[in-house]
């Protein structure tokens, strides 16, 4: 009697449970985060209207109807019309390249730079990593905003070189986060593996340490990206970018700001398509960094 007490009913194991299809499992992830379905369809009216703005606004951006000066939001100017009578949401529709351009050169050369300081300074390690941190230290003591506006007076006015200056102000960070995955990455057993067999090490870093570290640098690239555009959109707003009437965002912004007071919109609307983007593109960096493993 003990040992049937012990042993219990003889019971046929249960059966294992069938992993879930990829589909299904996307599905399901996006059910419970409508917020991130909104922020992806920001973000692909976004990049549409960036490729072709023809599609979403056909009109001129620069024609001007003095017949319809500051016309509020409605059926025929879903954004009003400005003080010259200019559609504004055709105004940022074209703008939308613009704005992206620089934003994209921002984003690339900040990766690019910081990403193979902080490969170099990870694997190489020694004085070389001593004397490019110290480097990228002396990147952080300073504002990032100053070092644009530094930078900007030294390579002159223009959209590409509020991009150029807006990606150097953010090297460090795509620097510190690509120097911590080096290092982690350079400890583990495979990569040991391959220097106890004579691997050479530009083999060994290309093969092995790059792919492997750059995971959290080009997330850390995707949230950039809605900074970036913060950025852009500032120094465009201060009158860095490029000259008028050429309809960057910020510009717009720039534009409206002496008509608060009896054209809201003209500063509302492209002030919240600025917000619209940068939050659309901050809640997919968040699904992206570690969101989707953890949703098993």
């Amino acid at each position: 009697m003990t040992e049937l007490l012990e042993r219990g009913p003889d019971r046929a194991p249960l059966p294992a449970r069938p992993a879930e299809p990829g589909r299904g499992r996307l599905l399901r992830f996006l059910r419970r985060r409508p917020g991130l379905v909104i922020s992806v369809l920001v973000i692909v009216v976004v990049l549409v209207s960036a490729v072709f703005p023809q599609l979403f606004a056909p009109g001129d951006p620069n024609l001007a109807v003095t017949a319809e000066r500051s016309l509020p939001p409605g059926p025929g100017h879903w954004f009003g019309t400005d003080y010259l009578g200019r559609d504004v949401w055709t105004r940022v529709v074209h703008g939308t390249a613009l704005s992206l351009q620089a934003t994209l050169i921002a984003v690339a050369v900040a990766l690019v730079v910081g990403g193979l300081i902080g490969l170099l300074a990870g694997f190489v390690g020694r004085w070389v990593d001593e004397g490019l941190m110290r480097l990228v230290d002396v990147l952080l003591a300073i504002p990032p905003i100053l070092l644009a506006l530094a930078l900007i007076a030294a390579l002159g006015f223009g959209t590409t070189n509020v991009a150029i200056a807006v990606g150097v102000a953010s090297v460090a960070q795509f620097a510190r986060v690509m120097r911590a995955e080096t290092l982690r990455v350079r400890g583990t057993v495979y990569v040991e593996a391959a220097r106890a067999v004579g691997t050479r090490w530009w083999v060994t870093l290309g093969r092995h340490v790059l792919p492997n570290a750059a995971g959290p640098v080009l997330v850390l690239a995707v949230l950039e990206f809605g900074l970036a555009i913060l950025a852009v959109s500032s120094l465009s707003f201060l009158g860095y970018g490029a000259p008028p009437p050429a309809p960057e965002w910020g510009s717009l912004v720039a534009e409206g700001r002496n008509y608060l007071a009896t054209a809201w919109w003209m500063c509302a609307m492209p002030g919240l398509t600025i917000a619209a983007t940068v939050l659309a593109v901050n809640r997919v960096s968040k699904a992206l960094d570690g969101e989707w493993g953890r949703d098993r």
